[in-house]
C-alpha cells in the first residue's frame, strides 16, 4: 500500500551533498517526492511510496550522504492522501 512521509533530517546536512544523494536513494527504492534545505540548516522531504521502500529510505536517513552528520531523524506520516500527479523525485529550494 502506497503512503506519504513528512521527514525532517537534522545535523550537518548542509553543503554535503545530502539532497542529491537523497534524491539517488529515492530513485533505487522508486519514491517519489522532493526534497529541499530549510533555513536553520535542516533537510526537509515528503516521501511517497511502497511502505517496504519508504521503511529503507527511513533507514537511510540515519546515515545520509558520505559527508553528512545526521544527528536526528523527524519522520511523520503524512495522513494527506497519496499524490498520484508526483511522478518522480525532485530537488527543490
Amino acid at each position: 500500500m502506497a503512503k506519504q512521509l513528512h521527514i525532517i533530517v537534522q545535523g550537518r546536512v548542509q553543503g554535503v551533498y545530502f539532497r542529491v544523494y537523497t534524491r539517488q536513494e529515492a530513485q533505487k527504492y522508486g519514491l517519489t517526492g522532493w526534497v529541499r534545505n530549510l533555513p536553520n540548516g535542516d533537510v526537509e522531504m515528503k516521501v511517497q511510496g511502497d511502505e517496504k521502500a519508504l521503511d529503507k529510505m527511513k533507514q537511510w536517513c540515519w546515515h545520509g550522504s558520505p559527508h553528512s552528520k545526521v544527528n536526528n531523524v523527524i519522520i511523520r506520516d503524512d495522513s494527506a492522501p497519496f499524490d498520484s500527479t508526483i511522478t518522480s523525485f525532485e530537488i527543490t529550494h
